[in-house]
């Protein structure tokens, strides 16, 4: 005969939470029948379904896309609302006495070939609160529109890519011998510049009245002309930029749209890169 340790027999085993082995949990989830402590347990039609079981349920469903490929989401634009901030922060720096952000990382095609950066780090900088507040208004009206429509790393891609493509402009059409070779410039005017060019591309693909946004680019771009300190090479640079991309994205074909799109983004950053480097090595 053999002794048997008092519980071994007829003692329940308490159910614990699969997620969380220290919690014990008496509600289990509806679909796999596994415990599930409160931190895991999700409202269900019908009782309580555990994480994991939504997570795989989520994951079944196929991803909604918007007629032009991006991904519907639910909610604010975050990259656009990101990208507001970053602004907001920098430009709160530029006002540190002693920090040197703007000299730091202000474009100007003397410095360019040694710091490339500067390319891209100008765009978050500015002149000023009205500067700033006008820059980030039509960032968030267009970027609004655009985000969701195009999905979030198109629009990164293209505004990424307009901003660097108005400092691309500013040394194409910058005369080394002169002043315009040690021309600072800062703002978000070009990517900006790259957003109209795209919503008017893409409001035409949807077959909506662009009349608007026309006039209100032709208006920017005279404004550019007359007002003595606005880089209307940075606004023609951002512009064609923001065009190409948005051309391949908005009429790329469905089936291909993908690779189409993936394929514009590439060629366009080579063809800046290229144009970059040959203009410094013309110089």
């Amino acid at each position: 005969m053999t002794e048997q340790a008092p519980g071994q027999i007829g003692t329940p085993q308490v159910p614990v939470c699969p997620r969380h082995p220290d919690r014990v949990s008496y509600v289990r989830c509806q679909r796999c029948q596994r415990p599930a402590c409160p931190e895991c347990q999700r409202p269900a039609a019908v009782g309580i379904q555990c994480v994991d079981c939504v997570n795989e349920a989520r994951s079944r469903v196929p991803t909604t896309r918007t007629v032009l490929g991006g991904r519907a989401r639910e909610g604010r634009p975050v990259v656009t609302i990101t990208i507001i901030a970053l602004c907001v922060v920098v430009y709160l720096a530029q006002r540190v006495p002693g920090l040197m952000v703007t000299p730091s990382f202000i474009f100007m095609p003397a410095l360019g070939d040694q710091q490339p950066y500067r390319f891209l780090s100008s765009a978050f900088l500015h002149g000023g609160t009205l500067h700033l507040a006008l820059n980030m208004y039509a960032l968030w009206l267009v970027g609004s529109v655009l985000e969701p429509a195009l999905g979030r790393w198109r629009f990164v891609s293209l505004y990424v890519l307009s901003a660097i493509g108005g400092s691309v402009a500013v040394l194409l059409l910058a005369d080394p011998s002169g002043p315009s070779w040690s021309t600072s410039v800062v703002g978000a005017s070009g990517a900006v510049f790259g957003l109209f060019s795209a919503i008017f591309l893409v409001m035409r693909r949807l077959g909506r009245d662009a009349t608007q946004i026309l006039v209100l680019i032709a208006l920017n771009f005279v404004i550019g002309f007359v007002v003595a300190g606005i880089s209307w090479q940075s606004h023609l640079g951002g512009a064609v930029t923001g065009a190409a991309l948005a051309a391949a994205y908005a009429y790329a074909p469905r089936r291909h749209r993908t690779l189409v799109s993936v394929a514009a983004t590439v060629a366009v950053a080579l063809l800046l890169v290229v144009l970059t480097v040959a203009r410094y090595a013309a110089v």
